[in-house]
């Protein structure tokens, strides 16, 4: 009885994968490889870096391709020709974005991130203005920079030419640019409930960029049966929107309603405003998640890609030393640098643009998803199918540059030494679904490094051979190694 029922399932699994097959064929589906019954494609990609399955893939099957996690359809695009096409020349077509499992499951299916349809407008116009109003891409955030660059540099200062770890210093560095945009407010380095919190939000990258926080996105009803770290992690995501509920309830206690000090005082304006306007998306749930969704997405990126930075320096100390120079004959050592310099600095701007292709931040992407079919470059993607615009595949692509596999700041300079944009260049992904704090990202990575060049030369005890620049996590994020750094004071 028991052999019967097995093979009856065999049976109907495989009816319904031929079914799946002849369905895609009907309504003529982007090519791609074939799975198995369940799990699709996974056994065919690398689970440590899917992203690179996904490009040797499409050598076979073309820059338009279907691969499937799971049950779950994806349409992978490859190059960019393709995916300029798809995010800003049909940029309507591609504003969908995915429920992916792991995020709906942190924010509750609320905020920014992973809203779509009124949700997302209202929310991304409301976050892109206010930001803007606090400074996001001004002066004003110049200047909020500067003064967390004297803390990091003093912080530096005190270790005294001895080994340490960076990581902690820079995520709460940057952490506090955004404190002080969302809560009005910077904490400091040894505020123990700060660094916990912010420990949290490196294990909450590390979790999703693993094979285990892939799988949960894949199987996530299975993988809340099973034990795991999920839960732990999940635990720990809550305790960090209980911190922020809390500072949403110290705001609603001192609120001045004709003198609003962040994004949560202008929120919860808005959300006062529109309180019977049954259409608003302006209420608790969305403001808790995309506060969530701004403190998640505003400080490990960049942290991550500052300490990358730094390795990147000691691996290549010519190249520091060369920006160094620049550096001193423009600004010198003892002003702060502000973004019109940048203009005047060329090569230190070029190393900036190429540490960030060459980290590759994130290589899938932020998957979007098709809301209704969509039509393009001749292939339907049908409804409720996950699009994975391949950043990796943008940033490493062979004919866009000439060395995509290795440091080269000439990739970012012209004949005559200046700075030569490439518009294969996005990391922050592109069109209407961009990163909402990309103008401050650029801002904090210029001023802070630039910054710590004036004050340090960086190198480490094993020497610049020493030092990998592989990422050692790669899946959703590309993660830096981390390595113990020392930085000398450069002598005035």
């Amino acid at each position: 009885m028991d052999v019967t029922v097995v093979l009856a399932v065999g049976l109907v699994l495989s009816v319904l994968w031929l079914l799946s097959l002849r369905s895609r064929a009907q309504v003529r589906l982007p090519p791609g490889p074939s799975g198995l019954p369940l799990i699709g494609n996974l056994l065919q990609l690398d689970k440590r870096a899917p992203f690179k399955t996904m490009c040797k893939l499409s050598e076979s099957y073309g820059p338009v391709m279907t691969v499937y996690l799971g049950r779950q359809r994806i349409v992978v695009l490859v190059g960019y020709d393709t995916v300029k096409e798809a995010l800003v020349d049909q940029a309507d077509d591609f504003t969908g974005r995915g429920q992916i499992p792991f995020l709906f499951r942190a924010t509750k299916g609320y905020g920014l991130v992973i809203s779509n349809g009124e949700r997302w407008r209202q929310l991304r116009r409301f976050t892109l203005t206010t930001l803007r109003d606090f400074g996001m891409g001004r002066k004003g955030m110049e200047e909020w920079i500067q003064e967390e660059s004297s803390h990091l540099v003093a912080r530096f200062n005190s270790l005294k030419d001895t080994s340490f770890d960076p990581t902690f210093y820079l995520s709460c560095t940057v952490s506090n640019v955004i404190c002080c945009l969302v809560f009005g407010q910077r904490f400091s380095y040894d505020d123990e409930e700060f660094l916990y919190l912010l420990q949290t939000i490196s294990e909450v990258l590390k979790f999703g960029s693993s094979p285990f926080g892939q799988l949960y996105n894949v199987f996530p009803r299975l993988m809340e049966l099973l034990p795991g770290r999920q839960h732990t992690l999940f635990a720990r995501i809550d305790e960090l929107r209980n911190f922020i509920m809390r500072k949403i309830q110290e705001h609603e206690d001192t609120l001045d309603t004709s003198s609003p000090r962040d994004y949560i005082d202008c929120f919860l304006l808005r959300l006062s405003q529109e309180k019977n306007d049954p259409t608003s998306e302006f209420h608790y749930e969305n403001l808790v998640s995309t506060v969530l969704n701004l403190y998640l997405a505003g400080t490990e990126t960049t942290s991550s890609t500052i300490r990358f930075a730094l390795s990147v320096f000691i691996k290549y100390p010519k190249v520091q030393e060369r920006m160094q120079q620049e550096i001193d004959t423009v600004i010198g050592q003892h002003r702060y640098p502000h973004m019109e310099d940048r203009k005047s600095l060329p090569f230190t701007d070029a190393v900036l643009h190429e540490i960030q292709r060459l980290l590759d931040i994130v290589p899938m992407n932020v998957p979007h998803y098709a809301l209704q079919d969509i039509s393009f470059r001749g292939y339907t993607i049908p409804k409720n199918t996950l699009i994975i615009p391949l950043l990796h595949s943008v940033l490493k692509e062979e004919k866009q540059w000439a060395t995509p596999w290795s440091f080269n700041p000439q990739h970012f300079l012209d004949q005559n030494g200046n700075l030569k944009k490439n518009p294969a260049f996005m990391p922050f992904s592109a069109g209407k679904r961009s990163c909402v704090g990309e103008s401050l990202a650029r801002m904090e990575l210029f001023l802070f490094l630039v910054s710590l060049l004036q004050h340090f030369t960086f190198s480490c005890s094993g020497g610049p051979d020493s030092v990998d620049l592989s990422p050692e996590y790669s899946s959703f994020a590309n993660l830096p190694r981390t390595y113990n750094i020392i930085a000398t004071p450069r002598l005035s």
